[in-house]
């Protein structure tokens, strides 16, 4: 990214930014000139973070926060306009995902990856909003296949990325007349990712989902990190409202089924 895009004076902060692909978004932008903050839950891997992006040459803040907890969200972003100035790039990618049958998944263990992909989201751009550059701001959500493909095992991140595209159309919608663009990118299986690692747990399963993806690969973070950036620049400038997909052709067909191939393997198993 950093030879492709000049991110200098820019500010950007990245939700769920401590680890897997919001940390190598975060990384890319700091190493394309950006003053970049993070949040994520584990003050540990907030501390690494930072540290990593300092080691980058930029400022850089970490914020050990939940955000299902708006105040605590409120508060970083106050904080970050506050000593880096206004938010040119916000990335909400705080994410919680595992394979379970609706039939059997407790309301609790639904209810908590739809308040944290989707509450989570709503959250952090309602905070942001306050502290984004107008005009001139890009927001970008990490939304997943699931929000419009019906999946085996994914009733929960179905119905919780339904609502991520839904709440990008909608801010997309009420924020470009203040010079705000508000675009989703649309990962699809993405290598070394926690994400990954616990839908494909196994060499079978990984097998199962290289062969989905017609490109025949995972795909990389930094594949994501280079999507973002050029949302965030001029060269996106009339793109709003946009879902992207960058999955390999994955959401062509072969995303549906894996989770189908999941579920014959778990009840084999059973």
């Amino acid at each position: 990214m950093s030879d492709l895009y000049d991110f200098s004076g820019r500010t950007v902060f990245v939700a769920g930014g401590t680890s897997g692909i919001n940390l190598v978004v975060a990384q890319s932008f700091a190493r394309a000139g950006a003053s970049v903050a993070v949040l994520s839950r584990t003050p540990d891997k907030v501390r690494a973070a930072v540290d990593s992006l300092g080691e980058i040459g930029v400022t850089a803040l970490g914020f050990a926060a939940d955000v299902r907890d708006y105040e605590a969200v409120n508060d970083a972003l106050t904080t970050t306009q506050a000593e880096l100035g206004e938010i040119d790039i916000l990335i909400s990618g705080a994410a919680g995902n595992f394979p379970a049958a609706a039939e059997s998944m407790s309301p609790n263990a639904f209810a908590a990856v739809v308040d944290i992909d989707l509450k989570g989201t709503y959250n952090i751009l309602r905070a942001a909003h306050p502290h984004l550059r107008k005009p001139g701001a890009t927001v970008i959500n990490v939304s997943a296949p699931q929000a419009s493909i019906p999946m085996n095992l994914q009733a929960h991140a179905c119905s919780a990325k339904a609502g991520v595209d839904m709440l990008t159309k909608v801010c997309a919608l009420e924020w470009g007349p203040e010079g705000i663009r508000v675009n989703a990118v649309v990962p699809g299986p993405i290598a070394d990712t926690e994400g990954m690692a616990r839908l494909a747990p196994t060499p079978e399963l990984t097998e199962v989902v290289t062969e989905s993806v017609p490109l025949g690969r995972y795909g990389t973070a930094q594949e994501i990190a280079d999507c973002c950036a050029w949302l965030a620049s001029p060269h996106a400038s009339f793109v709003n409202g946009a879902i992207i997909p960058v999955d390999g052709g994955w959401s062509l067909g072969g995303a549906a089924q894996v989770f189908t191939s999941m579920r014959a393997l778990m009840s084999e198993r059973a």
